[in-house]
């Protein structure tokens, strides 16, 4: 089963494109936001260079969230417009659970620290031992300040990845010493989210290019000013 796999949650954007597990293709870039721009040429490039067109695909997999809002979006339109009509199987993934699989070697606890601003964090736990990753917390934004409290919970190591990670380690409040990650393993990769997609394919846990849905676990900020707005408005 050919897979293609993306990610766009964060300042990282990945494409990969899988054979099952093995992987054919990969292509990351971290270069800001420019996902409108960078995101379908990359998909595009790998292709080509594989010799292959969107047809081929048998499975089109996205990091579906959580994440930045414009990114989320940008991921779920691509992925959206390159199934669409082809009667192709889509999967969304936690981009934290994706995260988690960076580090499937390591044991003891994951914990991946998205940048949600404002001092918080899309974060989830796993613990990963013998190459088995299990979860732990449910995807949810929290303060730094409460990660912390929760992490205080595990004694095993503790490894943190994603683009909040950097949070945790120049906290004020740091309370835990943190396991080093090698650099790419911290971000996004298309192909962990391939392999989740795979698993999750082989759960039975199977959408379509039309009920593939983003992720957001919190109101994004235009509609946090609006409400706002509001609320100034009944008083």
């Amino acid at each position: 089963m050919k897979i293609l796999a993306l990610d766009s949650t964060a300042i990282v954007a990945s494409c990969a494109i899988l054979e099952d597990e093995r992987l054919l293709a990969a292509f990351t870039v971290n270069n800001g936001n420019t996902h409108s721009e960078t995101l379908l040429p990359m998909v595009e490039s790998s292709l080509k260079l594989l010799g292959l067109n969107p047809s081929d695909i048998d499975l089109f997999a996205l990091s579906e969230g959580p994440g930045s809002f414009t990114g989320v979006r940008i991921g779920a339109a691509t992925i959206k417009g390159l199934a669409f009509g082809k009667n192709k199987p889509c999967i969304g993934v936690s981009t934290l659970e994706a995260l988690a699989h960076n580090l499937i070697g390591f044991n003891g606890i994951i914990c991946p620290a998205m940048n949600a601003r404002r001092n918080q964090v899309y974060t989830a736990l796993f613990e990963c031992k013998d190459g088995e990753i299990k979860r732990l917390t449910e995807d949810k934004a929290i303060a730094v300040t409460e990660l912390e409290d929760e992490l205080q919970n595990y004694d095993l190591p503790i490894y943190l990845c994603g683009d909040g990670d950097f949070l945790l380690y120049e906290s004020k409040t740091r309370k835990k010493d943190y396991e080093f990650v090698p650099e790419p393993l911290r971000y996004q990769s298309g192909y962990s989210v391939g392999k989740c997609a795979l698993m999750k394919y082989n759960s039975g846990e199977i959408k379509t290019d039309l009920t593939i849905a983003p992720t957001y676990l919190r109101p994004s900020q235009a509609e946090r000013t609006r409400n706002e707005k509001i609320k100034e408005n009944i008083k």
